[in-house]
């Protein structure tokens, strides 16, 4: 029998803010005009939709992981890593003692690297049984 669902330090949506970002930052294609037009309407909008170095989306992304206590920067990796199938919810406990030991100080680069990480985090959520109906504007 399942034990119930753990308490986390982070909130659901900030969760699914995360899940939000990640999903338009994996959109971006490759940069298809290394020298683009001063403006994104001079180049037909292409330069939004290119992965760029300096990319607002990234950066945002990277920030708000930064931002975040490091009891919810561990959750989000746990979370991540229960997504991704390396352990179960009844495991979370070990998952999150992982995650503490693994804590760094480059949290957002780790995650920003992982390219499912919003599919990750969809699914952890929902082996939780949260779902973003539930949580719009907790953020």
């Amino acid at each position: 029998m399942s034990r119930d669902v753990p308490s986390l330090s982070i909130s659901p949506a900030k969760v699914h803010f995360v899940i939000a970002k990640a999903r338009e930052f994996d959109v971006k294609d490759v940069v298809t005009d290394p020298d683009p037009a001063s403006s994104a309407a001079d180049d037909a909008m292409m330069s939004v939709l290119e992965d760029h170095p300096d990319d607002p989306t990234y950066e945002e992304l990277r920030s708000f992981i930064a931002s975040l206590t490091q009891d919810e920067q561990i959750d989000l990796v746990a979370l991540t890593w229960l997504g991704r199938g390396d352990g179960t919810v009844d495991e979370w406990d070990d998952l999150r003692e992982e995650a503490t030991r693994a804590h760094n100080r480059r949290t957002a680069t780790y995650l920003l690297g992982k390219p499912m990480l919003a599919d990750h985090l969809e699914e952890a959520l929902d082996q939780l049984g949260i779902t973003y109906e539930e949580d719009i504007g907790r953020r």
